[in-house]
């Protein structure tokens, strides 16, 4: 709901996850961005399902400072360098990773990280592209982001899992604030 755009990013930044993806999913991203933008201006918020050249436009207006996207285009990537905002593209194969690498990438969003090998699939990769680093997302968990944190080519994960939908339904902030300090203090 866009009422809780705020309220859950604040609970998220106060658990101290300082870096937040809103997706571009439904038609209130837009607004959430800028609403969290202006909320937490220390914060730093980016738009997530970027798949277009408008998605990307679009984005940049509402004050986002990187784009996610589940894939990358050639366009997709130009659309980002022409309008200044750095792009986390997503692959899942060596021959994606190899193309956004010849481009100037270094950092990239494995997704969808378990459906596509998880950390054996990482793992496989570190040899062959070891000046690539990833952020994996999708299937990530409380359970297995450490084991995704210890890899030496993956900086950071992504996830939802602090996003618990009672929670929010209820506007406990609190009860989110918890989980994102859990998922924030994740280690190896």
């Amino acid at each position: 709901q866009p009422e809780h755009a705020v309220p859950l990013a604040t609970a998220l930044y106060r658990g101290g996850l300082t870096v937040l993806e809103i997706t571009l999913r439904t038609e209130h991203g837009l607004g959430a961005i800028r609403a969290v933008r202006a909320a937490l201006p220390d914060a730093i918020v980016g738009a997530g399902t970027v798949v277009s050249r408008e998605d990307v436009v679009q984005a940049r207006d509402a004050g986002s400072q990187f784009l996610v996207s589940p894939g990358c285009t050639p366009d997709l990537l130009a659309t980002a360098r022409e309008v200044g905002v750095p792009l986390l593209p997503g692959v899942n194969t060596p021959s994606e990773a190899m193309l956004l690498l010849e481009q100037g990438l270094r950092h990239l969003k494995f997704f969808p990280a378990e459906a596509a090998g998880g950390v054996a699939m990482l793992k496989s990769l570190s040899g062959p592209l070891p000046q690539l680093r990833f952020c994996p997302t999708g299937g990530i968990s409380p359970a297995n982001a450490a084991h995704y944190l210890s890899l030496p080519n993956v900086l950071c994960v992504g996830g939802t899992w602090m996003l618990e939908k009672q929670l929010i339904a209820s506007a406990d902030w609190i009860g989110i604030e918890a989980l994102a300090r859990d998922a924030a203090a994740l280690t190896v």
